[in-house]
C-alpha cells in the first residue's frame, strides 16, 4: 500500500508538480462544475458570451469612433473594438474569476485536500470556453466585413497563452491574499475598470501620438498595449508588434506567473486558519 505523507508548502518553494499532474481530474471537475453553474437556469446559455463583447463594441464604435471619431488603424472601428475586446475579457474574467475562488470554495478547502491551487487555475478552462466562441464569432465578422488577417492568425495562440499567464499570475496572488484579506474583492475590480480605459482597448495607440512624451510613453510601457497590438495583429493582419513587445511579453508573462505561484504557496499555509 502507497503511503502519502502530507507536508505543508515552503515559503517560497515551488509546488510539487508531480502532485499537480496527479489531480488534473480536479482541475477538469472544477471547470466542468464552473461552466455548468453560470449557464444553469439561464434562457439563452452561451449566447451571452458573445453578447458583451459586441454590446462593447458597439458602444466603443459609437462613443470613440463616431463621436470622438478616433483612428482605427484603417479597419472598421467594430471590428478593431471587438478584437480588443476579445483580449481585454480573456484577461479580465480569468483575473476576476480566479481571485475569489478560494473564498467561493471554502468549504472544500478548509476540509478536503487536494492541491489549493488547481482551484484558481481550474477558472481558466471555462474562461478559455467563453473566448473559443467570441473568436468564431470574430471570424465570422472577419469574412462579413472581409478582412483577411493572413498567416498572422497562426501567432494568436501564442499571444493567448502569454496573456493567460500573466492574468493566472494575477489571479493566484490575488485568490490567495484574498483568504485572509477580502478587501481585494472590492478593490480588485475597481483597479481592473481603471486598467481598462488606460489601455487602448477601445481605441488605437494612434490617438495618443499627439500628447506629451512621456504620457506616450506610460501607454507604450503597459504591458496590455503590447497584448492589443499583437492580438490586433493576428485577427486583423495589422502591423507586426516590434521584437522589444514580443520579448517583453514573454519575459512579463513568465515574471507575473511566477511571482502569482510564489505568493499563492506562501500564503497557502494559512489558508485553513483564516477561511
Amino acid at each position: 500500500m502507497e503511503t502519502v505523507v502530507i507536508t505543508p508548502p515552503g515559503r517560497l518553494g515551488l509546488p510539487r508538480w508531480s502532485e499537480l499532474w496527479g489531480a488534473r481530474e480536479v482541475l477538469y471537475r472544477f471547470g466542468q462544475r464552473d461552466v455548468l453553474l453560470r449557464y444553469r437556469q439561464t434562457a439563452v446559455g452561451v449566447v451571452w458570451v458573445v453578447l458583451q463583447p459586441l454590446a462593447a463594441a458597439g458602444v466603443f464604435s459609437l462613443v470613440f469612433g463616431t463621436v470622438a471619431n478616433l483612428p482605427s488603424d484603417g479597419v472598421p472601428y467594430f471590428l478593431f473594438s471587438y478584437a480588443g475586446m476579445l483580449a481585454w475579457n480573456l484577461f479580465n474574467q480569468t483575473v476576476g474569476r480566479a481571485a475569489p475562488s478560494l473564498v467561493s470554495n471554502q468549504a472544500l478547502v478548509s476540509k478536503v485536500f487536494f492541491p489549493r491551487l488547481l482551484v484558481p487555475l481550474s477558472t481558466a478552462l471555462s474562461v478559455l470556453l467563453d473566448f473559443a466562441v467570441a473568436l468564431a464569432l470574430g471570424a465570422v465578422l472577419l469574412l462579413v466585413y472581409g478582412v483577411n488577417p493572413g498567416w498572422a492568425v497562426l501567432l494568436l495562440p501564442v499571444w493567448t497563452v502569454l496573456l493567460l499567464g500573466v492574468a493566472l499570475g494575477i489571479g493566484l496572488a490575488a485568490a490567495s491574499v484574498q483568504v485572509k484579506y477580502r478587501d481585494i474583492g472590492y478593490a480588485l475590480p475597481w483597479a481592473l475598470q481603471l486598467l481598462l480605459y488606460a489601455s487602448p482597448v477601445a481605441y488605437s495607440v494612434q490617438a495618443v501620438e499627439g500628447l506629451s512624451p512621456a504620457v506616450r510613453l506610460l501607454f507604450e510601457a503597459n504591458p496590455m498595449t503590447w497584448f492589443l497590438d499583437a492580438f490586433r495583429f493576428s485577427v486583423l493582419g495589422l502591423d507586426a508588434p516590434p521584437a522589444w513587445q514580443v520579448a517583453g511579453m514573454v519575459g512579463v508573462s513568465a515574471l507575473v506567473l511566477l511571482a502569482g505561484v510564489l505568493v499563492f504557496q506562501k500564503n497557502e499555509r494559512n489558508f485553513a486558519d483564516v477561511i
